[in-house]
């Protein structure tokens, strides 16, 4: 899903219908600068703060936000293949003004601390990819693990609800993994997920088939024309499982439509799966 030819050409195809120029592209994407998203209606004052895990492996790097006051259900936030930037910084704390105590982390620790992406989102993916050698279940899951247990010990983490998870393009199965690795993620949600179907007895999606989470997985249009069998088989599992899933192509959105400092940005579409996210973790958390 994540490769340089493909986003190349989603950004051409973006730039011709119009949504935004050349000039604006290289601007809003160098060294990962965020657009502004929408306001949070009736925000709560939140605080945040740079954080250190403790995994297994080392110690992760991570962006922690929560409201001031209270407790709030925890959610671990996976970012895309560009990693912990000022967007999912954003994003994060976007979620939090809506109630949550929100974990964004940096799946990369492991080689290098955030930023890990020189020019943000505009990365050359080739530039990339070595960061992603050696991840497997096992080492998602791990992860996983050491990020619930830390967000058990906070205490602005409310213990008696549920832990959400979400994650973008290569982050859509470590959210997947993270629900298979602990029994206290009770909603899920993957947005442009790159790989979540493989043919292998450890995909991400039998083992999330495995849990008793509720689920949300927002499809890219292009991502659903290079892999249509997809969708089917993400269904028939889960219902097979007889878990809870919403399943939907966003038609005319590209791979990567949801950070707002991507290249194929589509506002309207990410404000859907926004809401459509909010649901879920009003429903399941």
């Amino acid at each position: 899903m994540c490769n340089q030819d493909t986003f190349e050409k989603d950004r051409q195809e973006f730039e011709k219908a119009g949504h935004i120029t050349r000039r604006q592209f290289g601007v809003l994407l160098s060294a990962g600068m965020a657009m502004v998203l929408p306001a949070v209606a009736n925000a709560a004052e939140v605080t945040e703060s740079e954080v250190t895990i403790t995994t297994p492996d080392g110690s992760c790097d991570a962006y922690f936000v929560h409201p001031v006051s209270g407790k709030a259900p925890a959610v671990i936030m996976w970012p895309d293949i560009f990693g912990l930037r000022p967007a999912f910084k954003e994003m994060g704390k976007r979620l939090a003004e809506s109630g949550y105590a929100v974990l964004v982390v940096n799946p990369f620790y492991r080689k290098q601390k955030a930023p890990t992406a020189s020019k943000g989102s505009a990365t050359p993916i080739s530039e990339l990819r070595p960061l992603t050698a050696g991840f497997t279940d096992v080492t998602e899951m791990s992860d996983a693990k050491a990020f619930v247990a830390w967000l058990d010990a906070q205490p602005s983490v409310d213990k008696n609800k549920k832990i959400g998870t979400q994650g973008y393009c290569m982050g859509g199965p470590f959210a997947f993994r993270t629900a298979a690795a602990s029994d206290r993620v009770g909603a899920v949600a993957t947005f442009h997920g790159g790989g979540l179907v493989t043919t292998q007895p450890n995909s991400p999606h039998l083992q999330a088939a495995k849990t008793k989470a509720q689920f949300l997985v927002a499809i890219a249009a292009n991502d659903d024309a290079r892999s249509p069998a997809d969708k089917t088989t993400l269904k028939e599992t889960f219902e097979k499982a007889g878990v809870s899933a919403e399943i939907e192509v966003y038609e005319g959105a590209a791979h990567g439509w949801c950070p707002p400092d991507s290249s194929v940005y589509n506002e309207p579409k990410a404000e859907k799966a926004w809401e459509r996210l909010l649901a879920l973790y009003k429903k399941a958390l």
